[in-house]
């Protein structure tokens, strides 16, 4: 009996041994994954300003549906359009890309900031002059457009987070460098400019008055690029169709902002945007698709009308912050990766608070989903978790979790979800792994922020039809929508 009880224990730590390994085999195989087939980046592809068959006349780019007064227009990225794009690597095409998203989270996250603290936006003196920050430029997808009768075409940046439409006109005080012609709207039998009385010069945050009575529009940006010129009205054109009486700006000074496109079509939820001022028209929906440009060479789209909807989108409510109205903001519960819900991601770090900042907004000019610190930290350590057998590269630039999947065809991620209100978006492995050079460096494309916003960014958004059903005040997610 000396030995007696020393089998037992063995066979008990053998057996506890035998149980946690089982069910650490049981909870890694429990994981849900999908799927990535690995592409580099995309070099730009051969896509001029002046190209005839990207928007060169009337005959480019949109069509309409007479029967429901639907209006489909292309889009295209802003690396396909530039010049100096054709001359640059995938890599520092990628690098200037960041260097955007960088200006344009900042310029947004000021914007939410400045007006969530009550302080009055533009009311500096039409003459003054303001350097700007946006030396890269700001914008990710622009379209072919006509200004005026007879219509004059121009590329402009299509941009959910604004909502005052303008471009730059003859005379320019200051303007900066596109690649068009710049619009002169004497030439414009259908330019009309909008007097002081008018309630279009009343919706204006920070109207002003010349010595004809004449208003005056501002739009400032949050790193201080600004547009000042006339407040009018004019006729936009979109291949064949035209679109009359569209209150927009005529900037004569036009510091920073958008290099290349002669101007801005907004696309915010405010009471000058397109989408609102063409609202009885289109059905107050519009809906875009913006395609992988990694993995595809289709244009991406946007919709404007009841087609812009789709039978398999789900949708999730829109938010209102009573004090900011130009953004698209949603409600976001969780995320869950690899199938679990992430237990330190849940609603309270998406909350506004008291004045008004936080929230969540969809937005196509942003780029990479910004989350606010400790959900981004959640979610980044269970996706490392779902990847630990991946082979890891060195960060780059706001990316903290890159791999190296060199010499490899395909591999299996973990699934993630965006659980928003009353909607679960799963997204494509394409939209959260993505290539950053053309050696076989891939980084996990989301990013942290200090700030209390949290930005879906347009890498996300990838494949996905975005409705903007502003007639029933929601937001819907329609997968593989750009067939």
């Amino acid at each position: 009996m000396k030995d007696n009880g020393k089998p037992s224990s063995i066979y008990t730590v053998l057996f506890f041994t035998f149980f946690a390994i089982s069910i650490s085999i049981s909870s890694s195989s429990t994981l849900q994954y999908q799927s990535l087939v690995l592409n580099s980046l995309p070099k730009p592809q051969s896509l001029s300003w002046n190209n005839k068959k990207t928007g060169g006349g009337p005959n480019s780019e949109s069509t309409l549906d007479p029967y429901s007064n639907t209006l489909s227009v292309d889009l295209h990225h802003v690396d396909n359009l530039s010049p100096a794009a054709f001359n640059s690597t995938p890599e520092s095409l990628f690098k200037l890309r960041l260097q955007r998203d960088a200006v344009r989270v900042k310029t947004l996250t000021a914007l939410a900031a400045v007006t969530a603290g009550n302080v009055s936006r533009g009311k500096r003196d039409f003459s003054s002059s303001v350097v700007s920050g946006l030396k890269q430029g700001s914008g990710e997808y622009f379209t072919r457009l006509g200004i005026g009768t007879p219509a004059k075409f121009v590329y402009m940046v299509l941009d959910t987070g604004s909502d005052v439409v303008w471009l730059q006109c003859s005379p320019c005080r200051k303007c900066y460098t596109q690649s068009d012609p710049v619009f002169d709207p004497k030439k414009s039998s259908s330019f009309h400019g909008v007097s002081c009385d008018s309630p279009l010069c009343r919706r204006l945050d920070s109207p002003g008055c010349n010595n004809r009575r004449q208003c005056l529009y501002q739009v400032s940006y949050g790193d201080g690029s600004f547009t000042v010129g006339d407040f009018s009205t004019e006729t936009l054109t979109f291949g064949r169709n035209r679109v009359n009486d569209i209150a927009l700006g005529c900037g004569h000074d036009n510091e920073g902002l958008f290099i290349g496109a002669a101007g801005l079509l907004g696309l915010g939820r405010g009471k000058l945007s397109f989408p609102t001022q063409t609202g009885r028209r289109f059905g107050n929906k519009f809906s875009y698709c913006l395609v992988d440009r990694s993995a595809s060479s289709k244009p991406s789209s946007i919709i404007f009308g009841e087609s812009a909807a789709m039978q398999n989108a789900v949708f999730t409510p829109l938010i209102t912050n009573p004090k900011l109205d130009t953004f698209y903001y949603v409600g976001l519960n969780g995320i869950s990766v690899g199938g679990t819900r992430i237990a330190g991601i849940t609603p309270s770090l998406f909350k506004f608070d008291p004045y008004g900042n936080g929230g969540v907004i969809v937005d196509s000019g942003t780029s990479v989903t910004r989350l606010n610190r400790p959900a981004y930290i959640a979610l980044r350590d269970a996706f490392r978790a779902g990847t630990s057998n991946f082979k890891r590269a060195p960060d780059l630039s706001l990316f903290d979790t890159c791999f190296d999947l060199s010499g490899k065809a395909e591999v299996k991620v973990p699934t993630v979800v965006l659980h928003f209100t009353n909607a679960d978006v799963s997204l494509p492995a394409s939209n959260y792994l993505i290539p950053v050079d053309t050696d076989g460096r891939f980084c996990f494309a989301f990013a942290g922020t200090r700030s209390g916003l949290t930005i879906i960014g347009n890498i996300q958004q990838q494949s996905f039809r975005v409705v903007f059903d502003l007639a029933n005040s929601r937001v819907g997610f329609a997968p593989r929508g750009c067939a």
